[in-house]
């Protein structure tokens, strides 16, 4: 066999390997999808005060185990105490005029009843009057001056009544009710919570990562000291729109780990992210703005998928949060699932290498 004619041996074998190995890749991309784009994602609290102070006590490390409710740092509580105390102050107060109110509000019934009894008084002598001018036995200046002190006694049950509509008003209502008291504890109750903020803890169990605070420190309200990682974690694989036509959600998966090379992790799919960010649309007032693209083949859009272990799912608080792994899907049963599981477990040996 001649030199050119191995060549061309070697060319048809080729071709034909490249064919093979491009119909290969086509039918695994539909039938047995797998993606190297995946991660282990813990949710990041991020730990920041609820009030602002000095930092007096840091009760854990760096990249320390804690458990939800667990301190993790401490605020000078002492000007929140003295808020509490200030407010514990005026509810007393609040109490003290409502007392005194109280007070008055019996002295203007009093007064109220004293010119209703003049008022009534009046009113009867104003009737033997009348009827005493009738006969002609008294005079009709005497008659005027009663009438005109009944009127009198009238207007004074008027304006007592008033004082004491304004001093009810000023009362409110009963004590569960009334208004200055509620304002009261509920300054009392701001200030109480304000206080317990000055103990910052853990929202979940988790590792706290990045703590960026020491005694002495000024925290302020809102601004992140530290990140918890909380053991919670969701394993999320990127695959390409396509490879995912033949898949369902609950269908069986298979999940490799770089940090645990050799090893597959059965799971299934617990769900697909309703979108990407590309396709959101601001309302910012903005007008749209066309994707560009000078290529002729543009770049595959990929679609989130969520999976669940079925073995061993507390291997996954162990992991870190952005731990690489990759993930095989068997959307398809028969020869597909099983050339799936061959082409997973090669993948997994290969971590052993890269």
């Amino acid at each position: 066999m001649t030199p050119d004619q191995v060549f061309a041996r070697w060319v048809r074998a080729s071709l034909v390997l490249f064919a093979l190995v491009f119909c290969y890749f086509l039918a695994a991309d539909l039938w047995m999808p797998m993606t190297p784009q995946s991660r282990v994602i813990h949710p990041v609290i991020r730990v920041a005060p609820q009030v602002s102070g000095q930092v007096v006590d840091v009760a854990v490390a760096d990249n320390q185990h804690v458990a939800a409710g667990e301190l993790l740092f401490s605020i000078d509580p002492r000007p929140y105490e003295l808020a509490v105390q200030q407010a514990q102050l005026a509810l007393e107060a609040a109490e003290r005029d409502n007392a005194g109110i109280d007070a008055s509000i019996a002295a203007a019934q009093a007064q109220v009843r004293s010119a209703e009894v003049r008022s009534a008084e009046l009113a009867r002598e104003r009737e033997r009057m009348q009827t005493l001018l009738a006969s002609h036995n008294v005079s009709r200046q005497s008659y005027e001056q009663i009438v005109a002190s009944h009127q009198a006694a009238q207007a004074e049950v008027a304006s007592q009544r008033a004082q004491l509509q304004q001093l009810e008003v000023q009362r409110g209502q009963g004590d569960q009710d009334n208004l200055r008291l509620r304002q009261a504890r509920n300054a009392l109750a701001q200030a109480k919570l304000n206080l317990s903020y000055t103990q910052v803890r853990a929202e979940s169990d988790g590792v706290v990562s990045n703590l960026q605070v020491r005694p002495g420190t000024y925290a302020v309200a809102g601004s992140s000291l530290a990140a918890l990682v909380a053991d919670d974690a969701d394993v999320v694989a990127d695959f390409r729109e396509k490879s995912l036509v033949h898949m369902d959600v609950g269908e069986p998966a298979a999940i490799v780990f770089d940090a645990i090379p050799g090893r597959v992790f059965e799971a299934h799919v617990a769900g697909i992210a309703a979108g990407t960010q590309q396709g959101q649309l601001l309302p910012d007032g903005s007008l749209a703005a066309p994707e560009t693209s000078d290529r002729w083949v543009r770049d595959a859009q990929r679609q989130r998928v969520h999976l669940v272990l079925d073995e061993e799912p507390e291997l996954l608080p162990g992991l870190p949060t952005g731990a690489r792994a990759t993930v095989q899907l068997f959307p398809v049963g028969g020869p597909a699932k099983w050339l799936g599981g061959v082409q997973v477990r090669l993948v997994s040996l290969m971590h052993y290498i890269y």
